[in-house]
């Protein structure tokens, strides 16, 4: 397991992308990793065949520590020939005839253990494919040979011993052969063996099954999901959250992207949206009010140079928050297309850890699920977070008239340690000023 980040010292394995057998090339992908910044695929750093998994799916894992072993091509290049399966397989039917006129049952005799390479003793080790399809359809992989590398059972040998219609009777789903013919004997079966080579499956309930007795159901926490309730707990427990919001006319910034949306898309190939509007405003803000873009840090308070705004990017499983850095020195156009960029890497699990880390100030955009009042939680440890909500037409007072005008509401979260209601409200006035003062003269470039 590598070093991912500075701050991370551990990972978790999400899925396996190679198996023992498959071959691996150098950089080539063989699992993807949960960390608590983000997920990303662990690249092989030689070429070779992977002989061993040595840490399993859901396995939280230590940095520094192996997780697979692969056999380089070198190293398979000067190792003695190994003997084929065949020869394998008849060289273990004399050693377990021996001393007896016939072949023992299980039942009544152990059987001695298949001589595998010792380096790859993959017998006892299922993949969770494999015990799930087990466990679904009362197959006793005790009593199911495998015939993937190192006597591993594979999903294929799962469906045989299901075809065959032998579960875990009596007798295993390979049962012997008469004397003239050659097999492969399982390893003894014992109870006392049963708790080091038999993974139970734990009982999985479907989203959407009713539990028994019950009228609900449970959904597994995933690893993102837990990383997410941490750090949610941790800003909760550790910051003293303050909470203040103003009301913003847009009008004539409704106006403006109305006027710009279709030349912004055919010259740029994206949407104009009110996001890149509302950063470029927030930068503006902390340039004159810079303690908004800080960290507490015990005994002192660490105001940031660098202006680095994270952004709320959401999907059904998880919020994520990439970063736009040095966003003071980008236009109203390329941070539409940071925004753009982040957020489609964000949807399809592309970021990188890099890009995850060193914000400053988080902005979000719950207006586009429909709100128009919230109460943000700091993204640890920043100082501060604001959240953009819908925008409504309502009947506003224009000094001695009454007017429709498109309204929004600018909610903003604040650590109180840092943070006192002067500083907020001033900051606050200073992006609805901003914000109110785009028209027709804006420049996007």
């Amino acid at each position: 397991m590598p070093q991912l980040a500075e701050s991370l010292v551990n990972a978790t394995i999400d899925r396996w992308l190679k198996q023992p057998g498959d071959t691996v090339d150098m950089y080539e992908p063989i699992c993807d990793l949960i960390t608590d910044k983000v997920n990303a695929e662990l690249p092989s750093t030689v070429r070779g065949t992977l002989v061993k998994i040595l840490k399993g799916e859901g396995e939280v894992v230590d940095v520094g520590t192996a997780i697979c072993l692969v056999e380089t091509e070198e190293a398979a290049a000067s190792a003695p020939t190994a003997p084929s399966a065949k020869e394998e397989r008849q060289a273990a039917v004399p050693a377990a005839t021996a001393g007896a006129p016939g072949l023992a049952s299980p039942a009544s005799a152990p059987m001695p253990a298949v001589a595998f390479d010792p380096n790859a003793p993959m017998r006892s080790r299922f993949s969770p494919a494999v015990q799930r399809l087990a466990a679904e359809n009362g197959v006793d992989l005790a009593r199911v040979a495998g015939s993937g590398l190192g006597g591993r059972i594979t999903r294929k040998d799962v469906l045989a011993a299901i075809g065959s219609g032998n579960r875990g009777g009596a007798e295993p789903v390979h049962a012997p052969a008469p004397a003239a013919l050659s097999y492969a004997p399982t390893p003894a079966f014992t109870p006392a063996k049963a708790a080091e080579t038999l993974i139970i499956p734990e009982v999985e309930v479907d989203e959407g099954s009713p539990a028994p007795g019950g009228r609900e159901y449970s959904i597994d926490v995933t690893p993102i999901r837990n990383t997410i309730a941490k750090n949610m707990r941790q800003s909760v427990n550790e910051i003293p959250h303050a909470w203040t919001m103003v009301e913003v006319d847009l009008t004539n910034l409704v106006n403006l992207r109305k006027a710009l949306k279709d030349d912004f898309k055919k010259n740029e190939g994206i949407n104009l949206t009110f996001m890149p509007f509302l950063l470029k405003a927030v930068v503006g803000a902390i340039k004159e009010y810079p303690l908004m873009n800080s960290v507490w840090a015990v005994d002192k308070i660490i105001v940031k140079r660098d202006i680095n705004l994270s952004i709320a990017v959401g999907s059904e499983e998880s919020v994520i928050t990439p970063v736009i850095r040095n966003a003071d020195q980008k236009t109203i156009t390329g941070l539409a297309h940071e925004i753009h960029d982040l957020a489609r890497r964000t949807r399809e699990g592309k970021l990188k850890l890099a890009d995850l880390q060193g914000g400053t100030f988080t902005v979000n955009n719950t207006g586009t699920f429909g709100s128009v009042l919230s109460y943000p939680i700091i993204n640890y440890p920043q100082a501060a977070i604001l959240t953009l909500e819908t925008i409504v037409k309502r009947p506003v007072v224009i000094g001695e008239m009454i007017g429709i005008r498109s309204m929004v509401n600018l909610c903003l979260s604040f650590d109180h340690r840092i943070l006192d209601g002067i500083i907020c409200g001033r900051f606050h006035q200073k992006v609805k000023e901003i914000l109110e003062s785009y028209g027709p003269d804006t420049k996007l470039y």
